[in-house]
């Protein structure tokens, strides 16, 4: 690296109270997606906390743009930008079991805990304050643009408006990841499954109820059975049989994960498919509907060997495929799962193999999302640069990683995630009590700021 370090590194760490008393303030504005408002595609909180960001860098002395609330730049000098950083300012709901206000920063244990501290406000910071130590250490050839997006959570449309407005810099990274470099991501797709039945019988499934989350290992799922009895089903501790009215609820109890890592959970859904599959019921449509669910998605069974779609590739690793939300009643039922496959197989593959799958079972399918694996070249010098600055500022060993999930330049090109997270560290994002730490806002912004002056200066 041609960049001196102490400089920026002792300038980052002047900036702290600065950036924790703007995180606290961002953090204040639940910016959760709502319900558009005149010029405010994402509800009233998310057009606050872009234009709380955007004052803030103004009056740092940056020139800002407000890109109808869709979106907003923060740029450092005057040329064309030759590097762009996207961040996020949405953040996801605050869910329940926290020990710390959500929507409050609270330092407590050496962290800072509250929604967007990791995912993405705290990481945006680190970077308004990078920019911010550039300006005033070292002089730029080329401009750098701080692209801050309202719409990550909830499909990114954000950024398609974005690009209709302006390109995106070719030399692009997003700290919504993790280190050392995320050049991988899998593909996606999110599959629907459906059928409708003809029931009269006596001995049948009239409900099955099933995860809230397409993307999450379901931990919880139940079914109503009808014209049976407990002492008719053997089922072990992860289930409860409660008695009703002319027939058993079945409540099934798993542990969650996200649809990247479905390793990491047990399936409530599958579990209870392939309790009730065993069931001495009537042979109706419904019936034949759970067996044939039962051999489609066997519980335990995360690779998609037996829809016919089990693969993987060096690069990338194996396919992955959670059964995740299912609504069945007597007249039919619709079922949802997240698919992630390795970047030597296409959309089109996935989904024609699936179909085809599925309507040997008599189920009709629609694929409902997806997206096509994004890879860039682990030697581009873009990428080689970034290795360099991490390896200079964390003196880690740097080197590329794939993932089953997305980050916020998924869907653009050439773009890898840069940060923010610490390799095997858990920060709770998406979780109760998110946090970070105070020494890894330094370091994002330490590491921010090499970058910029490593590609820029």
């Amino acid at each position: 690296m041609k960049t001196d370090l102490s400089t920026l590194k002792e300038k980052c760490r002047e900036n702290y109270p600065e950036m924790k008393e703007f995180l606290g303030r961002l953090v204040e504005i639940p910016s959760v997606m709502s319900e558009p408002e005149g010029n405010m595609p994402y509800g009233k909180n998310s057009a606050e906390v872009l234009d709380v960001f955007l004052k803030k860098a103004e009056s740092m002395g940056f020139e800002t743009h407000n890109f109808d609330n869709y979106a907003g730049t923060v740029t450092l000098g005057s040329w064309e930008p030759e590097l762009g950083i996207l961040c996020h300012l949405d953040v996801v709901g605050s869910g329940n079991g926290w020990t710390y206000p959500p929507f409050e920063l609270t330092e407590a244990d050496g962290k800072l805990y509250g929604r967007g501290t990791t995912d993405d406000k705290g990481p945006a910071v680190s970077v308004l304050y990078a920019l911010k130590a550039v300006s005033e250490t070292i002089p730029l050839k080329k401009a750098v643009r701080l692209i801050v997006g309202c719409n990550e959570e909830n499909g990114s449309d954000d950024l398609e408006y974005y690009r209709k407005k302006q390109p995106l810099p070719q030399k692009l990274f997003t700290p919504d990841g993790q280190y050392p470099i995320i050049n991988i991501e899998k593909g996606m797709i999110r599959g629907e499954l459906s059928t409708k039945f003809t029931t009269d019988c006596k001995k049948y499934i009239a409900e099955i109820h099933g995860g809230n989350t397409i993307n999450a290992v379901p931990d919880r799922a139940w079914a109503v059975v009808c014209g049976i009895t407990v002492d008719e089903i053997n089922a072990g501790a992860d289930f409860e049989i409660i008695p009703q009215e002319n027939g058993v609820r079945i409540i099934s109890h798993g542990i969650p994960a996200h649809a990247s890592t479905p390793e990491g959970g047990k399936n409530a859904l599958t579990a209870l498919i392939k309790l009730l599959s065993g069931l001495d019921l009537d042979e109706c449509d419904g019936f034949k509907a759970v067996k044939n669910m039962a051999e489609l998605f066997p519980y335990g069974e995360t690779d998609g060997s037996s829809m016919r779609l089990k693969c993987s590739d060096e690069k990338s690793g194996a396919l992955t495929l959670v059964f995740s939300v299912l609504e069945f009643t007597p007249d039919g039922m619709t079922g949802i799962f997240d698919i992630r496959f390795p970047v030597s197989k296409t959309a089109e593959e996935i989904n024609s193999t699936a179909k085809n799958t599925l309507s040997g079972y008599g189920f009709s399918y629609r694929c409902i999302m997806g997206s096509e694996a994004h890879y860039v070249d682990e030697n581009s010098g873009f990428v080689r640069t970034l290795l360099d600055v991490y390896e200079a500022v964390s003196g880690e060993k740097g080197h590329c990683i794939a993932i089953g999930g997305g980050t916020y330049v998924h869907n653009t090109e050439g773009g890898v995630a840069f940060g923010a997270e610490l390799p095997g560290k858990e920060y709770n994002m998406h979780c109760a009590d998110e946090f970070t730490v105070p020494e890894e806002m330094i370091m994002n912004s330490v590491m921010a700021a090499a970058a910029i002056a490593e590609i820029c200066g």
